[in-house]
């Protein structure tokens, strides 16, 4: 009689630990929930807003007003409405620049570490601390 075994448990361990690594990394972003930004590239260029998502696996965030997409939606209960649904898609956090707090313009962001051990983002241009929103 042949012995029953999980055909899985043939497979070495390392190759599904590594993939299931790559497939859980997250992206470090320069740009968080809360966070005012304008869109440097892309067919909303010039445009700012805020960003409401972040998609850490995919670098991908979500601004309000940004990258606006249309869908057909049906209703699923009978008091809902059904129609054309207007919503902001992700881009990529690439394509986007954080906003100076001073002067409102777009500025690159440097990391400090204060005497107490806590970090904070720095606007390259104005030297100010970029608050974190909550």
């Amino acid at each position: 009689m042949r012995i029953l075994k999980h055909r899985k448990a043939d497979r070495p361990k390392a190759v599904n630990r590594k993939r299931h690594a790559d497939n859980a990394e997250r992206l470090k972003l320069h740009v968080t929930k809360g966070d005012t930004v304008r869109v440097m590239r892309g067919d909303d260029k010039g445009k700012e807003g805020k960003v409401m998502r972040v998609y850490r696996k995919t670098g991908r965030i979500t601004v309000e007003g940004v990258n606006i997409a249309k869908r057909h939606r049906r209703a699923r209960t009978p008091d809902e409405q059904s129609g054309i649904m207007e919503f902001a898609a992700p881009i990529h956090a690439s394509n986007v620049m954080l906003l100076d707090p001073k002067s409102g313009t777009p500025t690159r962001a440097r990391r400090q570490i204060d005497e107490d051990g806590t970090k904070e983002r720095i606007s390259v241009k104005s030297g100010d601390a970029i608050p974190r929103a909550k």
